[in-house]
């Protein structure tokens, strides 16, 4: 038979054995102080580094933790205040286009208001052909609206040109620029008689031709060009230009100009077109 030593002690015995230790070390600990004190010095040395160490190293995580949180909360407000930024810049944009439109409709009124004799309408420039200037552009007018072929188109402080082709829902407009126009003119305040003629070369330096001026004309620099009462297809009155530079001809019986166009033709956007047709008004 195998002997069981497991068995043969008491758990009551072990308990009181323990009770007996932990009773000992507790006296020896009060009565000895002054022996153990070393050993508590020794233990406090190198436990204190440690435990703050420990505390270090908590109150770091716990900064870091805090860090990490205000970040979060930086980079949400952040987001918004992106988000907001971006609908300010949007809104900027839409009051900025307001404001252009609100320039251009004012431009159009004072012109309108310029011409009190001519009825006239509206209608925004919707392309271009492909060369830098608007020598030749479109408008969302046409026949439907009261568009014809031969009505004059007027847009910034004067002439810009005259419908060529009108269809439905649009209409086709040739500038003064564009190498085949061609006015009948005449220069303020002497009345002097001249043609205007459209040359996109001379426009690459901001001017047109002005040809068959009287020699004896008094003309000055700065003198308007408007459109002549015998145009056959321009209302009389209209601002062409004004005078920039003067050359008497070799023939000695002419005198040739050049203008600076009343019309920015780098830039067209809104026109107003007359609606009387010449025949009508003479």
């Amino acid at each position: 038979m195998r002997y069981d030593r497991k068995k043969d002690i008491s758990p009551k015995y072990l308990l009181l054995a323990l009770t007996i230790i932990c009773v000992a070390l507790m006296i020896i600990s009060f009565f000895a102080q002054d022996k153990i004190s070393f050993i508590k010095k020794y233990t406090n040395m190198v436990v204190s580094p440690i435990q703050q160490g420990i505390n270090k190293i908590g109150v770091w995580t716990d900064s870091k933790l805090e860090n990490l949180k205000e970040i979060e909360e930086l980079n949400k407000k952040n987001k918004e205040l992106q988000t907001q930024i971006d609908d300010y810049k949007e809104q900027i944009t839409v009051y900025q286009n307001k404001m252009a439109e609100l320039e251009e409709l004012r431009a159009l009124y004072e012109l309108d208001e310029t011409y009190p004799d001519y009825n006239k309408t509206a209608a925004h420039v919707f392309a271009k052909d492909s060369t830098s200037w608007f020598s030749i552009f479109y408008i969302d007018k046409g026949t439907k609206d009261g568009m014809f072929v031969g009505a004059n188109v007027m847009c910034h402080d004067g002439l810009a040109g005259i419908i060529t082709e009108c269809y439905d829902d649009y209409s086709k407009v040739r500038a003064v620029i564009d190498d085949n126009s061609n006015i009948s003119a005449k220069i303020m305040p002497s009345n002097a008689l001249c043609t205007v003629e459209g040359n996109l070369n001379t426009y690459q330096e901001g001017v047109l031709v002005v040809k068959n001026i009287d020699k004896d004309a008094k003309i000055t620099v700065g003198d308007k060009v408007v459109t002549s009462h015998i145009s056959e297809r321009f209302h009389q009155g209209i601002t062409v230009g004004y005078i920039a530079e003067i050359t008497y001809d070799t023939n000695n019986l002419t005198i040739t100009a050049t203008i600076t166009p009343a019309v920015d033709f780098d830039d067209i956007s809104d026109v107003l077109i007359i609606t009387d047709k010449k025949q009508d008004i003479n």
